[in-house]
């Protein structure tokens, strides 16, 4: 995704802020983008909760929690928080990993709550975990991770997410994969089943519903682009349901008063190797994406503001901690609701505040009327979401870096695949450090070290930086020049280097970027003697065997 970092000039002055000044100033702003973000994050609440194993009321808790209160913890001013697609394979997994087998006495509804409140038990400790990575500052967690390797794993989640949710859309309920490592292989496989044991009336709705979804963005009508896609869906959806006559098993269902959705966590297992692993998983996975989404935001935002990381992740720590407690889902600040409140003309953290405002209203007010949300029309908006976060642009922009990333790209989808998410994510970065040793030939003290020294003789600081400068050894190269912060200007010179990777190329372009707001200049010289692996602007760059 290309990003336009230039500042509107018109947005100059004065900077809103997230405070009472700018809650008045930007008060109109603020609400009709909240209210918009809304529209969007209603239905995907309810669809990534069903999607999650979880019941509908779950994701809409979340979303509440995540505008009312992270607002007055975080300084970040345009993402929204809430529930995500990226979390639900974290979440389902977590719910089937506790769900006890039915037996004589217990409904499958029974056993789902088991699962269901256990689940709530992991995200609380994941919870205060998160709020110990923002004490101890740890936000600077994301800058550690490859970029392919992240990509990778959210791309696993789409492909996680359409092969669960196919069926939902075809059949109008989801079918179970007989084996757990590998299932989304397993449910692809089953698509042609499911495409020949079809609910007629379930398809025609939730088709219909991804259609519309497809066809959108191509009517450059006005009033079409104003309405958010899941509206046009249910649109759709809603009267074609109550046409066809769908009965209550194909639709949303909401309690009527939302305090008798509020669940409690139940905290007998969370001390098992399932519940550590499940944690594990929680508080890191939710952590670096949603410390990569507020990164990635930050670079849309037209005043330039920038987030303070670590602060974040203690906002996003405190309400799952909050959240877990009353029955809710993992949030994070997710990343296409808080592209849509930029796109809407938000201008302080209190679109976020509103969105969670009207959610609650909403739900509190007419529960009838979200009752009748089929969930077909909810699954093929997850089929969408899949799409676009596992799409083949996804796979030519990692071609278009280099063929080292897409390997590690597609590293880490099979591996999530065929396992589970901290298992393709190690295997990412594992395929990564094989490629920088055989092909950037990276020592292994260098992969850990970065070798650089600081000369002042040119009457600023120059950087000098030799070997090889990778992810691994990256936060270690930051950090000396987060030390530097006193001069107005540094150059980092990579010209003694013999291979430079995609990631710090992009991390130093971003602290360049970053810099540049405050009036500073970090220059970046020497790789103009390395030569790129590809044409893109950001590929490795490698010294020529001559």
């Amino acid at each position: 995704m290309s990003l336009d970092t230039t500042p509107d000039p018109a947005l100059q002055s004065p900077i809103p802020r997230g405070n009472f000044a700018g809650f008045k100033a930007c008060f109109g702003k603020d609400i009709l983008s909240g209210f918009l973000v809304f529209l969007i994050a209603m239905p995907l609440c309810l669809a990534i909760s069903k999607a999650s194993g979880c019941p509908p009321i779950a994701g809409i808790f979340t979303a509440v929690v995540g505008g009312m209160l992270t607002v007055f913890l975080s300084n970040s001013e345009l993402t929204i928080k809430g529930p995500a697609a990226g979390m639900i394979a974290a979440v389902f997994g977590t719910v089937a990993a506790f769900t006890p087998e039915v037996s004589a006495g217990m409904s499958a509804e029974q056993a789902g709550m088991i699962g269901y409140r256990s689940m709530l038990a992991v995200g609380v400790i994941a919870g205060i975990i998160q709020i110990l990575f923002g004490v101890f500052k740890l936000g600077k967690l994301a800058e550690f991770f490859p970029v392919a390797a992240v990509h990778g794993m959210l791309a696993s989640i789409g492909i996680i997410i359409i092969s669960k949710q196919i069926h939902v859309m075809l059949l109008g309920q989801s079918i179970k994969a007989r084996h757990l490592h590998g299932e989304a292989f397993e449910l692809i496989g089953r698509i042609p089943e499911s495409l020949s044991h079809t609910n007629p009336s379930a398809a025609i709705v939730g088709v219909g519903c991804l259609v519309i979804l497809f066809v959108r963005p191509l009517f450059k009508l006005k009033l079409v682009q104003l309405i958010p896609g899941p509206v046009w869906a249910l649109l759709y959806g809603i009267p074609m349901s109550l046409y066809l006559k769908l009965d209550s098993t194909y639709l949303v269902s909401l309690p009527l008063n939302m305090l008798d959705g509020i669940a409690f966590p139940d905290f007998s297992n969370i001390a098992s190797t399932t519940g550590l692993y499940w944690i594990t998983i929680f508080a890191l996975i939710g952590s670096l994406e949603s410390l990569l989404s507020a990164k990635a935001i930050d670079l849309t935002d037209p005043w330039q503001r920038r987030t303070d990381l670590s602060r974040d992740v203690f906002a996003v720590g405190t309400a799952n901690t909050l959240v877990a407690c009353i029955g809710g889902l993992p949030m994070i600040s997710e990343i296409v609701r808080s592209s849509a409140n930029r796109s809407n003309g938000a201008c302080t953290r209190w679109s976020n505040f509103w969105h969670g405002t009207f959610l609650l209203i909403m739900v509190a007010s007419v529960p009838e009327l979200l009752n009748q949300i089929p969930l077909p029309a909810l699954a093929a908006m997850l089929v969408f979401t899949g799409y676009n976060l596992s799409s083949p642009k996804e796979f030519k922009k990692m071609l278009e870096i280099g063929r080292g990333q897409l390997t590690v790209f597609i590293t880490t989808i099979l591996a999530t695949l065929a396992t589970d998410l901290l298992i393709g994510v190690a295997a990412g970065i594992v395929m990564k450090i094989f490629l920088h040793m055989f092909v950037g030939k990276v020592s292994f003290t260098n992969l850990f070290r970065h070798e650089a020294s600081i000369d002042e003789s040119s009457g600023h600081p120059v950087v000098k930086v030799q070997k090889a400068v990778v992810f691994t050894n990256w936060l270690g190269l930051r950090r000396k020049l987060r030390s530097l912060s006193s001069h107005p200007k540094v150059t980092v010179d990579l010209s003694a280097t013999h291979f430079v990777d995609h990631s710090v190329i992009k991390k130093l372009q971003e602290m360049a970027q970053d810099w540049q707001l405050k009036n500073r200049q970090l220059i970046i010289e020497g790789l103009q003697s390395l030569k790129p692996v590809s044409l893109h602007p950001q590929a490795a760059r490698l010294r020529s065997k001559s």
